[in-house]
């Protein structure tokens, strides 16, 4: 447990930004973003206009404005698409748009306009962004590297040049420059970035490591096993675009969907218009039959019925700390059958606490070696028996060492370290406001622990399995260290097998006592597990890269079923027990917050990451984002998602029928325009109106109740 340079796991984000300039595309650099902005200026300047009465000359150059700002590149992309013999909705709309302005229609035009210009820019961006947080995931790693030359000599390379079988050097505080095994040397690395542990690993010779992981105090010489473009790292970044690109069939129903509509949509306008042309219908009525056609039939009921209620609850669920990025993946969210969390940072807090203080048994303090704090921690009678100590009363007659003595000389210890485990046990020791002494000589060994004199006596604070053998040779009583350390490697047992890190404190060369430190579950996270196997009838699964044993542990806190527990997994690992979901027919929600989370979070029907923890790709990644990292959220959005699908059905039923009344009207009578206008924006308003109602607190209150119900 050495005294490393690093940051908590949960923090990996932090580090890529420290480490590297942020990557990050600027929405004026878009020109889908641009052309919406002038659209949608150009229209609100033209309604001002037009709703206080001013002349058609001021708001109509306005209007036009913003017909040719929003409507010139989807016109001009569905006419590149006509040219390779297909037909797009984009192009209809425009057409529609034009049609409308052609019969006076001009706001309706402009209108519709504004919202396919809006899409766009909006598509625009998340692209930006998802390329943006990919090209960040690459800062992660070094750009260049020490490599040992045959001679024992040093040169700086760049990392791309490392061959497999190169020997590089690992300095203190240095990220790793690529995958390989330690040939010798010790240190601990932070590899949180790839596999999520929240702690450091202890690495000596024969260990793995991998490119981008943070190195600790100790030095290391590794030996290259991977080119940098099979690295894990390299293989995230590939996974995280592969598993976006598996999302396309859904955009291409969608495209045949809008393909089958533009060509019946054209026809059918076509047929109105010629057709009584045919039997005599004078020009006149047989084009305004044809525009009105086109106004009545046009979709603007349908996009309206499908938005309102999907952008209300986007809405509504940002109000309670729920970022969710599009209509899209609030649609999805309801559809989920199946749930994957990760562990540290998602279902835990992230941050290491003490949980656990068990000193020895038969291991006393006397008054030549007093510890500061532990006074009261002893009681009136451990002064008394120090007195008689210094009369020459014998050992046996000292007081036993206490949980707040031996918290006191740990900490004390690892005061100057800054390891997670010392922060965590300096912290426990500053909530018992325990006073601590100073500590001189202080040392740190990677893998070991650390070692400082307190008040007189020297302390090791560290892992357990190396401090028993220095245990061994302090013998103070015949037999003694024997006991102790028969009764130390007892209660580092029973910790680990509680799914604790156990790290021992031994006095003077003799083990003094045990602290027990865990990462704890959030306090909704057994309520969010039981909540969400309700909602989907299938029990959400663990997936984690920390050991089995932590993993088996806070499944029992949680009330995951062992079955469903999958520890010990990097990033591909996840992605295919993702993936072995999604092969069963099951649409699984994956629930994160760190890069190595990545690959999952894309490649899931729909992923979620933890705002205040995540790492930026995570963040980026994720279809939403729990912004104050509130577990009972996520239960409460899918339930707010199925509750907007029903008011989309409910939408689309209404839409539905008033288009096709009015269709029907002025095919089979004479429906006159402003009486198809006034139906048109009628069923508008009214699926719009309906829509809304997810506004309300009371619809997230309603899908807090649903999620929550067991």
């Amino acid at each position: 447990m050495s005294s490393t340079l690093t940051r908590p796991a949960a923090r990996a984000g932090a580090v890529q930004g420290a480490d590297a300039p942020r990557r990050r595309t600027r929405v004026s650099a878009l020109p889908e973003a641009r052309w919406a902005a002038a659209a949608l200026v150009s229209f609100l300047a033209a309604l001002a206009f037009h709703l206080l009465g001013a002349e058609a000359w001021v708001w109509g150059p306005l209007y036009a404005l913003t017909y040719v700002t929003g409507g010139w590149e989807p016109g001009w992309e569905g006419l590149k698409a006509l040219r390779d013999k297909t037909l797009d909705v984009d192009l209809l709309m425009v057409v529609a748009a034009l049609g409308a302005a052609a019969i006076g229609q001009v706001l309706d035009g402009a209108l519709l306009i504004v919202i396919f210009a809006t899409s766009g820019a909006l598509e625009a961006i998340a692209t930006a962004r998802t390329a943006d947080s990919v090209r960040g995931l690459l800062d992660l790693a070094p750009t260049t590297a020490t490599r040992v030359t045959d001679d024992g000599g040093e040169e700086r390379v760049a990392t791309g040049e490392l061959a497999v079988g190169d020997v590089v050097l690992v300095r203190p505080g240095e990220r790793v420059g690529a995958d390989g095994r330690v040939l010798d040397g010790a240190s601990e690395v932070d590899q949180a970035t790839i596999t999520g542990e929240p702690l450091p690993v202890a690495k000596e010779a024969g260990d793995e490591v991998f490119a981008s992981t943070l190195n600790g105090t100790g030095a290391l010489r590794v030996k290259v096993e991977r080119d940098a473009s099979d690295s894990v790292i390299a293989r995230i970044v590939k996974m995280v675009e592969e598993a976006s690109e598996t999302k396309a069939p859904t955009q291409l129903f969608i495209e045949k969907v809008e393909q089958r509509y533009s060509i019946g949509m054209v026809a059918a306008t076509l047929a109105v218009f010629l057709v009584p042309l045919a039997f005599g219908a004078d020009l006149t009525g047989s084009l305004l039959r044809a525009m009105t056609f086109m106004i009545v039939a046009s979709p603007c009921a349908v996009v309206l019925a499908t938005m309102p209620p999907l952008l209300s609850a986007i809405a509504n669920a940002g109000r309670h700390g729920v970022l969710v990025k599009s209509a899209v993946v609030m649609e999805r969210l309801g559809q989920v059958d199946a749930v994957a969390l990760d562990k540290t940072g998602t279902l835990t807090e992230g941050t290491p606490r003490v949980t656990d203080l068990r000193p020895f048994a038969g291991v006393r303090l006397t008054e030549a070696a007093p510890v500061a704090g532990t006074a009261s921690a002893m009681g009136d009678a451990s002064v008394t028996e120090a007195a008689s100590i210094a009369k020459g009363a014998p050992v046996a007659e000292t007081s036993l060492l206490s949980e707040d003595a031996l918290l006191t000389l740990a900490a004390a210890a690892e005061h100057p370290s800054e390891h997670p485990l010392a922060r965590a046990i300096v912290a426990a020791a500053r909530d018992r406001g325990v006073t601590l002494p100073e500590a001189r000589d202080f040392t740190s060994a990677p893998g070991v622990g650390v070692t400082a004199t307190v008040d007189g006596r020297t302390v090791a604070v560290g892992a357990p399995a190396r401090l028993l053998k220095g245990a061994a040779d302090a013998r103070p009583r015949a037999g003694a260290a024997d006991v102790w350390s028969d009764e130390a490697a007892t209660a580092v047992e029973q910790l680990e097998n509680g799914g604790r890190t156990a790290v021992l404190v031994t006095l003077d060369g003799v083990p003094a006592g045990v602290l027990g430190i865990a990462d704890r579950p959030r306090p909704d996270a057994a309520a969010t597990v039981a909540a969400l196997t309700a909602l989907t009838g299938n029990p959400p699964m663990l997936i984690t890269g920390d050991n089995p044993r932590a993993a088996a542990h806070l499944a029992a806190e949680t009330g995951i079923e062992p079955a469903a527990v999958r520890a010990g997994l990097l990033p591909q690992d996840k992605v295919t027990a993702v993936a072995e979901q999604e092969r069963a027919g099951r649409k699984v929600l994956v629930i994160g917050d760190g890069v190595n989370d990545a690959p999952a979070l894309a490649a899931a029907h729909t992923g979620i990451a933890m705002g205040r923890a995540g790492s930026d790709l995570a963040l980026e990644t994720a279809d939403a984002v729990i912004v104050r990292d509130e577990l009972a959220t996520v239960p409460a959005v899918v339930a707010l998602s199925r509750r907007a699908r029903s008011l989309v059905v409910q939408n689309l039923v209404i839409a539905g029928v008033f288009i096709t009344g009015l269709v029907l009207w002025d095919l089979v009578g004479t429906l006159p325009l402003p009486l198809g206008v006034l139906g048109h924006e009628g069923s508008t308003v009214i699926v719009g109106l309906n829509g809304l109602r997810l506004l309300r607190d009371a619809a997230w209150r309603r899908a807090a109740t649903e999620g929550a119900r067991v």
